[in-house]
């Protein structure tokens, strides 16, 4: 009997020993090519990359997984204990995998299955949960249980349970595009975590199981009462009391994504651009994973007054070519409801407060419409119905478009604009409760606000709707400038030995180009005028007297003024150029006028202030000053006080940059941008118009601040007999500032010290007595007077050779000779209309 009692202990002793080695080796051959579980010390999740406007308001996020990283410390107690009364509840006890648990969970899947009650609940913790989302894959077999076990067991031993938390937190997928519990908490509710209710955060710890499950709209019931069992596992876990259990309870579920207002959606466009510009710098990857902080140069109340000022130019000039008709036309006795004529269709969220409406009926008086009903997270419209009506002289603007130039008869009853069915766009009039008819203009532009010191963009306008078109006209659209690049002929006038008070022969002029053809600038009156001033050419955009100019002093000098600037890279020597024939952008002209404005100091133009890194490190900066004694701990009387100096490149003369800057104050108090004398306070500027009015501009500025805008088709074709920069573009400007100043100081500009101011006659450039009528403070350079006799420059033959100037030679004439008519016949324009030809036409 021993004898088999030892056999049969022997027997099971191998056995014992068998089973041991097999699982060992099970064990060995799952762990021998075990994923780095140490790895998880350096996580480095991808996180979102955020853009702040200069005030620290939030413009846009970029991401490929929309997460923000918090650490465990700054999460709230609360919202730990709902995630592991949800998920794992014995967390801080078990050492990574919960045997009772496993029991526990397979016992009640057993019973859900056969009762259909109750709620399965989950057997894996959070910590097989990080092995299973950080090293290994879905895959439903044992090898891959028995890797997640050994792992499991590996990472409790390595890290705390607070670091563990920290993982699976800010990993976890909670729907909605939202990785992570913070990113999570503003997409559900706009909130941080440490906003969130007792409940929102219940909610969110019922998420892990499957958002879609419990979809905050699509499963809305299933969603509160997940929540709500997260609630109760609370209360059994002693986390929160019964009280404060049946209240949440009885919250209802109410989900509030982060508001967007018109700020935001104002800065669309510049947000875009430093994307790209992100891009550039740091590749698409980072920028969407690195976390970067970006603070912008952006004004958001500058930015909005420049949305706002921009649309309401172009909209003006849109309704004068007429209204082109509804958007879409319905049936509306084909549909139950009339709102289902408008179902899908959409206003992009840049176009508030405009909504889309159907005509219902329509009189002599007004018309009846119907509003678009708002859109319901599951896709079906608002049961609620709202009508409103649309006057007669609310329409009066709506003539038939004929073809952008002709309208249509005078609108006399409403039935001459709008029939039953038709789709259209409106928007509130705030007086009435009544509605305007709109329609999306034609024609497009941009604007661009700059601080002309440091050359960082305020404001960045790219088009009518960031919604409809994300081409960015401010920095993408290469246009002519027309009359606005005539400062920079001027100016480098002046750097040669010219003065505002020089005088230029406005006659009739041919010019024998390389080619051998004739060409025959003239102004835009089809006039001319005789002998000018400088500053008198430039106030009225005489066309014949810049391009005498620019050929006197030599095209060369003209391209190296601009190319200083920043205007051109390369511009070609032909005379039409200083006319503004050549493209750029409106970006690149605002930056040459913020030299201007400046005195002449270099600035580079930028949308960003300074960039950080995921972990707080500043990792670019714009503001290249330095200030030695910034960075001292401590000040000490001896010291000097902390100076920022400026070592921007000079690039123009600073007497030079006041003078034309004194006659762009001209331009718009007596010249072609009277329309900006509403602003009420002291701003220079140019208007500009290509060929055919093509493009109309107007830049501006003030001592702080540079404003330009452009208007023009995006594919160029002329605007019509009249549409310039002062009729166009400076309006649009002016509105903008007036919103800008209105609380600033009226700031004159500052003359530089050694600068002369002298009466001048502002007709014959001579010496005048200051006080009598047409006479005026001319800006001169230290030792340069106006002349005694008259001096004018091209009063040679009528005809010459392009390019033939000496560099800013004059001839000497007497006042008597040379002298134009005030009124000449005036040039025929080309077939074309082109610079080639005439070259007229710029204003």
């Amino acid at each position: 009997m021993l004898r088999f009692l030892g056999w049969l202990f022997a027997v099971g002793f191998m056995l014992f020993v068998a089973a041991a080695a097999g699982v060992g080796y099970v064990l060995w051959t799952a762990s021998k090519d075990l994923p780095d579980y140490t790895q998880l010390a350096n996580y480095a999740p991808p996180v979102m990359t955020r853009i702040y406007a200069a005030d620290g308001s939030m413009l846009a996020e970029y991401a490929e997984e929309r997460r923000l990283f918090v650490p465990v410390s700054q999460m709230p107690k609360l919202l730990i204990e709902a995630f592991t009364s949800a998920e794992d509840k014995t967390f801080f006890t078990h050492g990574g995998l919960d045997w009772q648990g496993i029991a526990a969970a397979a016992y009640r899947y057993a019973q859900v299955k056969m009762t259909g009650k109750g709620q399965i609940v989950g057997a894996s913790t959070i910590t097989q949960q990080v092995a299973k989302n950080f090293l290994l894959t879905n895959e439903r077999s044992i090898d891959r249980k028995l890797k997640e076990a050994i792992l499991v067991r590996r990472i409790e031993q390595t890290f705390t349970k607070d670091q563990i938390l920290e993982l699976y937190l800010n990993e976890i997928f909670l729907g909605m595009n939202s990785y992570g519990v913070a990113a999570a908490s503003l997409n559900y509710f706009g909130k941080s975590l440490d906003q969130l209710s007792l409940e929102q955060m219940a909610y969110l710890a019922a998420l892990p199981k499957g958002p879609n499950n419990y979809h905050p709209f699509r499963q809305k019931e299933r969603a509160i009462e997940r929540r709500n069992w997260v609630l109760t596992q609370m209360f059994e876990n002693g986390y929160i009391t019964e009280e404060q259990m049946k209240e949440a309870q009885a919250k209802p579920l109410e989900v509030t994504p982060r508001p967007f207002g018109a700020q935001l959606f104002a800065a669309e466009s510049f947000a875009e651009e430093v994307r790209r510009e992100l891009i550039e710098l740091y590749g698409k990857d980072k920028m969407e994973k690195g976390g970067l902080s970006v603070r912008t140069t952006l004004d958001p109340k500058l930015q909005l007054y420049a949305r706002q000022a921009l649309a309401r130019g172009l909209i003006a000039f849109d309704r004068k070519r007429g209204f082109r008709g509804p958007i879409a036309v319905g049936e509306l006795g084909a549909v139950p409801d009339w709102a289902l004529l408008m179902k899908g269709k959409k206003v992009p969220d840049d176009m508030a407060p405009w909504r889309i409406a159907v005509v219902l009926d329509v009189n002599d008086a007004e018309a009846t419409i119907g509003l678009q009903p708002r859109t319901q997270p599951d896709g079906s419209l608002a049961p609620e119905r709202e009508t409103g009506t649309i006057p007669l002289d609310l329409l009066s603007w709506a003539r038939a478009y004929v073809d952008g130039t002709a309208l249509g008869p005078q609108v006399k009853k409403a039935s001459d604009v709008l029939k039953p069915g038709d789709m259209v766009y409106v928007a509130p009039n705030k007086d009435s409760g009544q509605y305007h008819l709109m329609q999306v203009p034609e024609v497009d532009g941009a604007m661009v606000a700059m601080d002309p010191h440091t050359g960082r963009v305020l404001a960045l306008v790219g088009g009518f709707s960031y919604g409809r078109s994300q081409f960015n006209r401010a920095v993408q659209a290469l246009r002519q400038p027309g009359s606005s690049f005539k400062p920079i002929v001027y100016a480098a006038a002046l750097d040669n030995g010219y003065s505002p008070a020089s005088v230029i022969m406005d006659a009739p002029v041919e010019f024998k180009m390389p080619d051998g053809s004739m060409w025959k600038p003239k102004n835009y009156q089809n006039k001319f005028f005789g002998p000018s001033t400088l500053r008198r050419g430039i106030e009225q955009s005489r066309n014949v007297m810049t391009v005498r100019l620019a050929n006197e002093l030599g095209m060369a000098k003209v391209i190296d003024l601009a190319t200083r600037l920043g205007i051109y890279d390369k511009l070609p020597s032909q005379l039409a150029m200083a006319l503004g024939a050549g493209e750029t952008t409106l970006l690149k002209m605002v930056t040459a006028y913020a030299m201007i404005d400046n005195s002449g100091k270099r600035v580079e133009p930028t949308l960003i202030d300074r960039i950080q890194d995921r972990y707080g490190k500043t990792i670019y900066k714009h503001d290249k000053r330095d200030c030695s004694s910034c960075m001292a701990p401590d000040w000490t009387p001896d010291m000097a006080e902390p100076e920022l100096l400026d070592v921007s490149d000079q690039v123009m003369n600073p007497y030079t940059a006041y003078q034309i800057t004194s006659m762009m104050e001209g331009v718009v108090e007596r010249g072609t941008g009277k329309k900006v004398l509403a602003v009420g306070k002291p701003v220079a500027g140019k208007t500009g118009t290509s060929n055919e009015e093509r493009d109309a501009w107007f830049i501006g500025f003030t001592p702080d601040l540079v404003v330009g805008a452009y208007i023009g088709f995006d594919n160029p074709k002329p605007m019509g007999k009249g549409r310039t920069g002062g009729e166009l573009a400076a309006p649009i400007v002016a509105d903008f500032m007036k919103l800008a100043l209105k609380d600033k100081p009226a700031t004159p500009f500052r003359v530089p010290r050694a600068i002369e101011l002298i009466p001048i006659d502002a007709k014959s450039g001579k010496r005048g007595i200051f006080g009598r009528d047409g006479v005026i403070l001319e800006a001169f350079k230290p030792g340069d007077e106006p002349p005694d006799s008259t001096k004018i420059i091209g009063d040679g033959p009528s005809v010459a050779a392009a390019g033939s100037g000496s560099g800013g030679g004059v001839m000497l004439v007497p006042p008597s000779q040379g002298a134009a008519p005030a009124e000449q016949a005036p040039a025929q324009p080309s077939a074309s209309g082109g610079l080639t030809g005439q070259g007229g036409g710029l204003y």
